[in-house]
């Protein structure tokens, strides 16, 4: 008898002496896994938490922490990329303001010099401060408008639009001002409506902006172009050039904020480098995409691609 409880005394002081030590492991585990979180948060590495351990209970806190560091992580990436972003925006606005307004400036200052001009050299100054002026107003207007669409603070209710005729429009709109360039012009639309699901006035400013890029980054191929066509499912609008194109790599970028296009394509033409982002994220307020392809002195197109509607 006396074996017996003695034998479990022993099992007994075995078990408790497990039970503390994989206390202290546990324990051990849990510290380890506070400080290694710590470090991760302050450092704001792309670390994650690696523990080897059989319970359970650790095993889905390991999985829970590793899951909101992934989420933390994705945050800060998006908010580093959007923080350097806005840096280059800020730093590309503040120097596409301060040449047109740099130049204002040069025209007062020769106008308010005693010097006399005569009345037509004073008319051409002045044009030159209305035109640059106006060229101020164009770049601060599309950096409200971009903060507006990404701030949802527009109203873009979604309807059903003849998209044929929102792109006849458009185009015979600049018909005048494409053929005193000396360019032809490509005309490739249905003559029977065809509907999709989007905005008439978010299209029209697509069609601007696309038409108006292709005016001035593809005149030297002495041709533009746009062409309606539709499957099934889709309605797809291609505004094209023969022009120099775009470089791969730039494909990429020319979506982004501020990029602009003077390096890859024609460097005679400055814009505030946000016409293609608002593009891109009014095709986006109708539920579509655009896509680009290149080919240099062949054919660069930008297609936009809509929800066809048939009843």
């Amino acid at each position: 008898m006396v074996l017996l409880l003695s034998m479990i005394i022993v099992l007994l002081i075995g078990i408790i002496g497990f039970q503390v030590k994989e206390k202290k492991k546990q324990n051990a585990t849990i510290y380890y896994m506070h400080n290694k979180l710590q470090s991760i948060m302050t450092e704001q590495t792309n670390e994650k938490i690696l523990v080897s351990t059989t319970n359970s209970e650790i095993k889905q806190l390991l999985n829970a922490m590793n899951t909101l560091l992934n989420h933390n992580q994705r945050i800060l990436a998006t908010h580093r990329k959007m923080e350097g972003s806005m840096k280059k925006m800020l730093a590309n606005i503040s120097h596409d303001l301060k040449t047109p307004l740099t130049v204002v400036l040069g025209y007062i200052e020769i106008l308010q010099l005693d010097k006399p001009i005569s009345n037509d050299e004073r008319q051409r100054l002045l044009a030159g401060v209305h035109t640059k002026t106006l060229e101020v107003l164009c770049i601060i207007h599309s950096f409200f408008d971009l903060a507006k669409i990404e701030a949802g603070d527009t109203d873009y209710p979604i309807t059903k639009i003849n998209v044929s005729e929102i792109c006849r429009k458009n185009i015979l709109s600049l018909y005048d001002l494409v053929t005193s360039k000396g360019l032809e012009i490509d005309i490739d639309i249905p003559e029977k409506p065809i509907f999709a699901l989007g905005n008439e006035e978010a299209l029209d400013r697509i069609l601007n902006n696309l038409l108006s890029n292709a005016l001035a980054y593809g005149a030297e191929g002495n041709m533009i172009g746009i062409v309606v066509r539709k499957d099934s499912a889709n309605i797809y609008i291609d505004v094209w050039d023969r022009g120099k194109g775009i470089n791969e790599y730039q494909a990429d970028y020319v979506f982004e904020r501020m990029y602009t296009l003077e390096d890859s394509r024609n460097k005679s033409f400055q814009g505030s480098g946000l016409g293609l982002t608002i593009t891109k994220r009014l095709v986006e307020i109708m539920n579509g995409s655009i896509h680009l392809s290149s080919i240099p002195y062949e054919k660069t197109i930008f297609t936009v691609s809509l929800k066809r509607m048939t009843y």
